[in-house]
Formats: C-alpha cells, sequence, structure tokens
C-alpha cells in the first residue's frame, strides 16, 4: 500500500466482527496468548527519545501506548469475567486518553507494563481456553456504545487490539529506520 494513502490510526485497518469458527478461536486466542512478547518485541532497544516518539501526528507517543495497552487490556479481562460470571452485566467504560496521561504512564518505565501484560495475558489466555458454545455467547452491556457485546466479540476485539497498536510502533519503526 502507498504510504501516502495508508491511515496511521489503523495500521492493520478496524476490527471487524466475525462469526464464531473454531479455527479462528484458535487465532484469536494465541493472540491473547503471544500479545506480550509481540509488544515486547516492538519497543525492545529503543531508547528514551525514542519512547518518546509519537506513532503519528497528534498520536500517542511510544511510552503511551504500551501503557495503554496494559490498561486497556486489564479493562478487557474484567469485562470478560463479568460477562462469564453475571447476567448481561454493565460495564464502566473508562476515559482513555485521560489515563494515557496520568503520572503512571509519564513516570513508570514501559517494562513494567509488559511485565504486567505477561501476567494478565496467561490469567486471560486461561479463563477464556475452555468455554463452551454457550459461554462464548454471553453478554455484557457497553453504555458508551449502547450496544450488548459477547464474550466472542471481545475475543477478537482485544486480539485485533494489541496487535492494532503493536503495529502502530512496528510501523513508527519502520518509518523512522529504527
Amino acid at each position: 500500500m502507498d504510504q501516502s494513502t495508508t491511515d496511521l490510526r489503523y495500521p492493520i485497518g478496524k476490527y471487524e466482527p466475525q462469526p464464531f469458527s473454531e479455527k479462528l478461536k484458535e487465532e484469536w486466542l494465541n493472540d491473547i496468548k503471544f500479545l506480550p512478547q509481540l509488544l515486547e518485541n516492538a519497543i525492545v532497544n529503543l531508547d528514551e527519545s525514542q519512547l518518546q516518539t509519537p506513532y503519528r501526528a497528534g498520536g500517542w507517543t511510544v511510552q503511551q501506548v504500551a501503557h495503554h495497552v496494559a490498561d486497556s487490556h486489564m479493562n478487557g479481562y474484567i469485562r470478560c469475567k463479568l460477562a462469564l460470571t453475571e447476567d448481561n452485566p454493565t460495564i464502566r467504560p473508562y476515559e482513555e486518553k485521560l489515563w494515557a496521561n496520568l503520572n503512571d504512564v509519564q513516570q513508570v518505565p514501559v517494562n513494567i507494563s509488559i511485565t504486567l501484560l505477561y501476567a494478565l495475558h496467561t490469567r486471560w489466555h486461561a479463563a477464556l481456553s475452555d468455554l463452551t458454545i454457550h459461554d462464548w455467547q454471553r453478554k455484557l452491556f457497553h453504555p458508551e456504545a449502547n450496544k450488548e457485546m459477547t464474550v466472542w466479540y471481545l475475543l477478537g476485539n482485544y486480539a485485533w487490539h494489541g496487535k492494532h497498536h503493536v503495529a502502530h510502533i512496528t510501523s513508527l519503526r519502520e518509518r523512522n529506520d529504527w
């Protein structure tokens, strides 16, 4: 694709929900399982100046992206567990743009979020690995989006989300020849 026409906000495109399939389930579960390693590989050997570089004009820095993935995926894990244990719970949205500017994101090294993601994704993968077809159809309500979402939808969305943000960093590295 011509770099001038690439939307840097969506380097792998937008998430598109897919119907349940065993093949896709295994692929998305692997995306959850291996995301921490992919993110760690994406930031390996970046210096402080590079970590403070936005992945696009007006976008978050690499550091903010890495911490955002941890913030988002902690919420995703909790959302899945709520949907699996409660009857159509209403989840609590959060202001991700404001979270990205809090002191922990500005001051804590990115390796802390990488470590958190290894532990979180190990738990998340284990929680989702042996679900029944009924479990995948369990729902929660997202008030900001004003819609019900299934656990299956959440798996696909978060599998995409991790790769989406890894691609923000890897495409920046490619463009800057880092």
